[in-house]
This record gives structure tokens, C-alpha cells and sequence, in this order.
């Protein structure tokens, strides 16, 4: 899928229901009046929520915007893409994977397991719902979610859109006059139609580096794009994963060691990455990503990739000219295409008003991990930990156990009965 980001940009911001909308319902729309919980996110995180609440005996309703549950996993992922984690630091609450999965799920499992899970927990998404604008109404002491289609009143509102509702596109001179494909990596599919084309690769995460693997794996000329320090760790370590290894070692050593620990390993294993363009930050991997939520890199291949020089590595973009890129060394190069593979940001700050439990700026929770599932007035967030499916996990089992303390003497008052609040809107 190639796209004019100038053009397709603006009229998404313009057009597209599913993103950032400030206008109203119609004012025929629908009022639903919702006893439990409204769960908006239909992602890994909202299911996971709902199981939990349900497993409590507390009802909820998700709603998506999207037409089918994980919609980024359904809608945005490329073919190779797999589980960077081994499946049992990947599956929710309540349910493990199948035992005949592998170890590393690939995306067409995750998507089957999160099938199941939903049919397991009866869990019936409303789809079509893209959240306009959510508010506390102190009057009334409820929740009120507007979409195009209803209004839906809570006395809880669970925000599970997560760390990855929309792309981030960067802005980059000479973008409109590039001329070539220009593609985030949410719609990349394949290395199969780049085969013989030169292709710069923007952004050095574990999707960046995958998606240079699998355009070499299909005969293209990739080039990647690193502007900032990055940490490379294999993905296994004396026989298992350098992920469970490491919180196996935190359980009785202190995080700079287990950090120490990991860089002499990956320094035997993978060598001097500095030697090939890829310097490592000073902070150590766990501790970076306990202070700034920046995942290391998994290598699955990518760095042979790199040493071979079937990858080459190159610093960050000055500007971009017709099928050409200059970069920040005076180096000027000809590409065919562009593949972004620079992340998503949450989009909590379009629709959710007048809260103080969101960062403005990012989308995310003020409040740090562990602490940051809890707002005010009945609102939680699941999803938003920067610790992946662990995280969320540990969010929904707090969230429910937190919502069903209160939920019987709730219901019970008539104030929260679904006539009180029909007659009182």
C-alpha cells in the first residue's frame, strides 16, 4: 500500500471516523444508559478488562471503533510479524495460550487466541464506535460517551485504546516532492512488492529492524534510518529468552547488574554494535526502559543483516528531494520508497475532556506505573503501563477488583438506576 502522506494525512484528519473527531453527535442519536463498566478499545487490553470484570461478576460493554476486535493486530501488521516476548509474558488474564502454540506466536495465532478468548468470556463488542468526546458530568455523577451513533452514560469508563491508537508521521522537508512510495509500517504487508527496489527504512525499533529483514529476505535494497542510540539484545540467551532471563535475575539482583549482566552477554553474542553505526545508549536496557518506556531491540536476524552490509546504516534525514534523500552528513542517496516505521501515540487527549488523570502533551497517564490504571470519578486505563500484555494484565485484574468493591453498593442506590438517569438527562 504506497500513499501520498500530504494528501492522505490531511484527509484522514478531515474524513476518517476513526480518528481524532471534535463534532458532535446527532442530536437524534440514541441515549444508552450502561449499568457497568464502558470499556472503549477492543484491543488485547479492553478484552482482558472485560474477562476480569465478568470473572467478578460485574457486566461491561466494549465499544470499538474499528469493525473487528485487535484491530491493529487485524488491520495494521506485517505478514512475518510475530510475538517479540515468548507467549507466557503475552497472554491475558484467565486464559494461557493453546500448548501447541510455539513459543513465539505468530500474528495469525495472537489473533485466533484473542478469538477464542473473546467467545471464552462472552465478550460482544459494539463495533462502529469511534469516540467523538467523553466527559464527567458532575451533576449527575456519571460518565457521558459520545459517538456518531449514541451517547452512552456509565457510572465507569475504562480507557483501553492504549499506547497505539494512531501513527506518528513525522514531519520531514521535501515529503510532497519525494515522488515514491512513502508507507507507514501499519500498511506494509510484505517485502514482495519493494524485490529490486532500494528502500529507505525511517526509525530503528524492533519493527524497523524487522521490516529491513524482510525486504532483504525479498531481494530489496534496504537502508535504515538511525538518528539515536539504540540497545540490541539477542533474543535468547543460554537457552531461553532474554526477556524471562531478565526478570528471572530481577527477582534477586538489583537492576544495574541484571543491565550489566545483559550488555556483556550481548557484547559476546552480537559483538560491538557501535562498530556498524548502532552506538548503545549509556543507560542500560531495563533501566531505559523503566524511565522512559524505549524497548530494546530483539534481534530475530536483522543484525547479520547489517554486518553483511546487506542493510546499510545511515544517520537522520536532512531533507527529502524527488526519489532522493540528503542526510545529515551530506550524504545524498537515491530510493524507490520510504517505509516509516516510527510507532504510534496514544489519541486519549482528542475525545477524553476535562480530566486530570492524561498527560495533555502524550496521551498517557500522569501517574507511573504501578499506579497508573486509577483516575478520578470512576475513570481507569488499562493498557497504558509501557510494559506491553504483562503490563495490561496487571491493569485489568486491578481495575476489576477495584470496580467490584463498589459495584453491588452502586447498583443498589437509585440514583445509578437506568430510569433515574433517563428521567434526569
Amino acid at each position: 500500500m504506497e500513499i501520498d502522506y500530504l494528501r492522505e494525512m490531511e484527509a484522514k484528519s478531515a474524513h476518517d471516523p476513526h480518528r481524532c473527531n471534535s463534532s458532535s453527535a446527532a442530536a437524534a442519536a440514541p441515549r444508552v444508559v450502561v449499568a457497568g463498566p464502558v470499556i472503549v478499545g477492543a484491543g488485547p487490553s479492553g478484552l482482558a478488562a472485560a474477562a476480569c470484570l465478568k470473572e467478578r461478576g460485574v457486566p461491561s460493554l466494549i465499544i470499538e471503533r474499528y469493525n473487528c476486535i485487535a484491530s491493529l493486530w487485524q488491520l495494521k501488521t506485517y505478514d512475518r510479524l510475530k510475538l517479540h516476548l515468548p507467549k507466557q509474558f503475552c497472554e491475558l488474564p484467565l486464559m494461557p495460550f493453546p500448548p501447541h502454540y510455539p513459543t513465539y506466536p505468530d500474528n495469525r495465532q495472537f489473533v485466533e487466541y484473542l478469538e477464542a478468548y473473546a467467545e471464552r468470556f462472552q465478550i460482544r463488542p459494539v463495533f462502529g464506535q469511534a469516540v467523538e468526546r467523553a466527559e464527567y458530568d458532575e451533576e449527575l455523577q456519571l460518565w457521558r460517551v459520545t459517538t456518531a451513533a449514541a451517547e452512552y452514560v456509565c457510572r465507569w469508563l475504562i480507557v483501553a485504546t492504549g499506547e497505539n491508537a494512531e501513527e506518528v508521521v513525522p514531519e520531514m522537508e521535501g515529503l510532497g516532492e519525494f515522488g515514491g512510495g512513502v508507507v507507514h509500517t501499519s500498511g506494509y504487508k510484505s517485502g514482495a512488492v519493494y524485490e529490486g527496489k532500494r528502500v529507505l527504512v525511517v526509525g530503528c525499533g524492533n519493527s524497523g529492524m524487522e521490516v529491513c529483514l524482510d525486504l532483504c529476505n525479498h531481494n530489496a535494497r534496504p537502508s535504515l534510518v538511525v538518528r539515536d542510540t539504540v540497545h540490541i539484545l539477542p533474543r535468547e540467551m543460554l537457552g531461553r529468552s532474554t526477556f524471562g532471563l531478565s526478570m528471572w535475575l530481577l527477582k534477586w539482583l538489583p537492576i544495574h547488574i541484571v543491565d550489566r549482566f545483559l550488555l556483556v552477554s550481548s557484547w559476546l553474542l552480537l559483538g560491538n554494535t557501535a562498530r556498524y553505526g548502532l552506538d548503545r545508549p549509556k543507560v542500560g536496557p531495563l533501566k531505559l526502559k523503566s524511565l522512559s518506556g524505549k524497548t530494546p531491540v530483539l534481534d530475530v536476524g536483522t543484525l547479520d543483516k547489517i554486518k553483511s552490509g546487506d542493510i546499510k546504516i545511515r544517520p537522520g534525514i536532512q531533507r527529502l528531494m524527488y526519489k532522493s534523500a540528503e542526510f545529515v552528513d551530506g550524504r545524498v542517496e537515491n530510493y524507490d520508497a520510504i517505509i516509516l516505521a516510527t510507532g504510534y501515540k496514544s489519541n486519549v487527549p482528542c475525545w477524553l475532556k476535562n480530566s486530570e488523570m492524561f498527560c495533555e502533551k502524550d496521551g498517557l497517564p500522569k501517574r507511573p506505573f504501578p499506579n497508573c490504571w486509577k483516575g478520578e470519578c470512576g475513570l481507569y486505563a488499562v493498557g497504558f503501563t509501557k510494559r506491553g500484555l504483562l503490563g495490561a494484565s496487571i491493569d485489568a485484574k486491578n481495575i476489576a477488583a477495584d470496580i467490584e468493591s463498589s459495584w453491588k453498593e452502586t447498583i443498589s442506590q437509585s440514583k445509578y438506576s437506568p430510569c433515574f438517569i433517563q428521567k434526569h438527562l
